[in-house]
């Protein structure tokens, strides 16, 4: 039977039939790991400020840590969120929960962006940071070359 012979009736349902292959999502084709509707777990460099973004942004999402070393600009957030663990030091979250976290936001003084995206990306974590994301081309050569990589 070749493409004239076929009905519009058949033409249809052979259409429809293969275009469902490629419409459904790939995570609903029991592939393995984690559930693609479950929550992320959040951290957050910098919980004040222009993170206040950020949170907003993320709303319904799990906010498991805040890491800010201004206790008085992260309160409104930490108050809000308090089953969030909180930090003062990046490195030292990363270090107790790296295996809890999913993403991080990055929303501290441009200045230190670069190595706070760099280090959780060493860590196969997904990054956002607020702009600007590096100080110069080596830095945003070396973040693309990162995420790459990792």
């Amino acid at each position: 039977m070749t493409y004239l012979d076929l009905s519009r009736r058949q033409f249809l349902q052979t259409s429809a039939a293969a275009a469902s292959l490629f419409v459904l999502p790939r995570f609903a084709i029991a592939q393995a790991g984690p559930s693609a509707s479950r929550k992320l777990n959040l951290a957050f460099i910098g919980g004040g400020g222009i993170a206040d973004v950020a949170f907003d942004g993320c709303l319904g999402e799990n906010y498991v840590a805040i890491c800010d070393v201004d206790d008085a600009r992260a309160a409104k957030n930490c108050a809000k969120y308090p089953q969030a663990r909180r930090f003062k030091d990046y490195r030292v979250m990363f270090d107790q929960m790296h295996r809890e976290i999913d993403a991080v936001i990055v929303s501290i003084p441009d200045h230190s962006h670069f190595a706070a995206a760099y280090l959780a990306m060493q860590l196969g974590k997904h990054v956002y940071v607020q702009k600007p994301l590096t100080h110069d081309i080596w830095q945003a050569r070396t973040l693309r070359r990162a995420a790459a990589y990792y």
